[in-house]
């Protein structure tokens, strides 16, 4: 058994792991990597769902890499468009034959005796096992399991004589022509199928406890097209996604400052677009705007099938399954010939490899997050993570440069070993993915690693403040320890005194 060294090794060749390799590619130049993939195709979400109607809930102009503009037409892209785009970024920077396909991270311990990270990994067409080292290590897995999605255990499910079904696994070539179905669920997901199957069921009936917040958006951008025709694309593109941002920070500002009126402002939207003869009951969440994932609605598609009486809502608790369908606690069945369990991710960090320091079990639910990039107390290493309030990539995109801006910092000061320490006991009970409290996050509370009361252990979900931070702020910061040493020079004491007007300035 062979034993491969490289500089960098990422960890999934998804949207962050790709996007990872291409700022080494053009920051780090003469660093050599490789990213160890699982599955056997790049793409991570965009190779695994299947489902009908799958597409981004984010617009493509801000989802999309910020040094390789989305040329596409759509705002909202099908998940084949956004799967190519990755195939031809990845091509465009070489990465493509660094990836090491069908390769199952199972381990991965750092050792401070020889300053470089040991990985064993396993060839699962085969049953190899296989060996790395690297100096840093960079995961880029997302943080659901992809083996498995959330799934309540519902009662009788097993008297159901029809087909029960979860997105993650979605059955090539399935048959639902004229069908009556039902999809459980409330989020980006279901909000995608139902319309979607609406087109070619007998009848889609959306079943959730609770609603989202809906909003809808139009599949294609006519003052972006515009823009396009008369300007080079990387400044269209770059005109876009400032425009974008900014629309999307202050609608969630404005969720935070003033939640009633823009909830009021939420309801009257999705009221005109469904017209009077809905009940509002379906569309009205018992929760303030952004306290969960606000849920876009491509052209208004999901509206369009509820008032054509194709697809219909039903906000009610399951008591169990029956043999032809679901038995609500109000007493209505719901009879279905498939059910679409669209009821959720289940949390899972660095794709499930153990991580060790010197043998010592990582343990994440004790850990807090440096920049929502680097994990006290594990050297070299990141987890490329993206917003949850806004496009995933932002934060991705200049996560990756912050990692590269570290590993040249490095060479020119000669260090070989990086690690942040929260000597402060900084650390609260909220996770790294914010103040969410979406049942995903709920669920993981004991799997994410903790995000701090302060400083560069909180995680903030501020574009602008991150762009400061990540991209500008001194690496040497009083918080990152250099070979057993803090250091702390005199730029990074003046960002610390500059600190409260940057809070003023860009929010907290």
């Amino acid at each position: 058994m062979s034993e491969q060294h490289f500089d960098v090794l990422i960890i999934g060749a998804g949207v962050s792991g790709v996007g990872m390799a291409c700022h080494l590619t053009k920051d780090c130049p003469g660093k050599s990597y490789a990213i160890l993939e699982r599955r056997h195709d790049l793409g991570g979400t965009w190779d695994l769902f299947r489902y009908p109607g799958i597409r981004s809930d984010s617009d493509m102009y801000t989802f999309g890499y910020n040094f390789r503009p989305w040329t596409g037409g759509k705002v909202l892209a099908d998940g084949p468009a956004i799967k190519n785009y990755v195939r031809e970024t990845a091509e465009e920077y070489g990465v493509t034959r660094n990836i090491r396909f069908g390769t199952a991270v199972k381990e991965a311990n750092w050792s401070s005796d020889d300053k470089q990270w040991h990985v064993t990994a396993e060839n699962e067409d085969t049953g190899e096992k296989l060996t790395f080292t690297s100096k840093y290590l960079i995961g880029c897995t997302g943080y659901y399991n992809y083996d498995a999605g959330y799934k309540p255990q519902f009662k009788d499910e097993d008297k159901f004589k029809g087909q029960v079904v979860h997105p993650q696994h979605w059955p090539e070539n399935l048959d639902y022509e004229g069908k009556r179905i039902v999809v459980i669920g409330s989020g980006a997901t279901a909000i995608t199928l139902v319309p979607t199957m609406a087109e070619k069921a007998g009848h889609v009936t959306m079943l959730q406890r609770s609603p989202s917040y809906l909003m809808p958006l139009p599949s294609t951008d006519l003052v972006t097209v515009g823009l396009q025709k008369v300007l080079p694309n990387k400044l269209a593109y770059k005109i876009t996604r400032g425009r974008n941002i900014t629309i999307a920070r202050a609608l969630f500002e404005r969720s935070r400052r003033s939640p009633k009126a823009m909830r009021r402002l939420l309801l009257s939207i999705v009221r005109q677009q469904v017209g009077k003869n809905v009940d509002m009951r379906h569309f009205s969440p018992n929760y303030n705007p952004w306290d969960q994932r606000l849920c876009v609605v491509k052209d208004g598609d999901l509206f369009k099938a509820v008032k054509s009486g194709k697809a219909s809502m039903a906000t009610d608790h399951i008591d169990r399954f029956t043999e032809n369908g679901i038995l609500l606690k109000s007493g209505q069945e719901l009879e279905a010939d498939i059910i679409i369990t669209a009821t959720g991710l289940d949390i899972q960090m660095l794709g499930g490899l153990e991580a060790k320091v010197d043998g010592e079990p990582v343990v994440m639910r004790d850990k807090v997050i440096y920049k929502n990039v680097m994990v006290d107390d594990v050297p070299n290493a990141a987890m490329i993570f993206g917003y949850t309030n806004i496009s995933w990539t932002l934060k991705a995109d200049i996560a990756a440069e912050y990692f590269c801006r570290l590993i040249n910092h490095m060479d020119k000061k000669g260090y070989d070993v990086a690690v942040p320490r929260d000597t402060e006991d900084s650390a609260t009970e909220d996770t790294m993915l914010g103040s969410l409290d979406s049942g995903y996050i709920l669920r993981a509370n004991d799997r994410l690693p903790r995000q701090g009361s302060h400083g560069p252990w909180k995680s903030n979900q501020n574009y602008l403040e991150d762009v400061k931070i990540l991209r500008f702020d001194p690496i040497e910061d009083g918080y990152l320890e250099f070979d057993g040493i803090r250091r702390v020079g005199k730029a990074a004491r003046k960002a610390g005194l500059m600190a409260p007007l940057r809070s003023a300035l860009f929010g907290a």
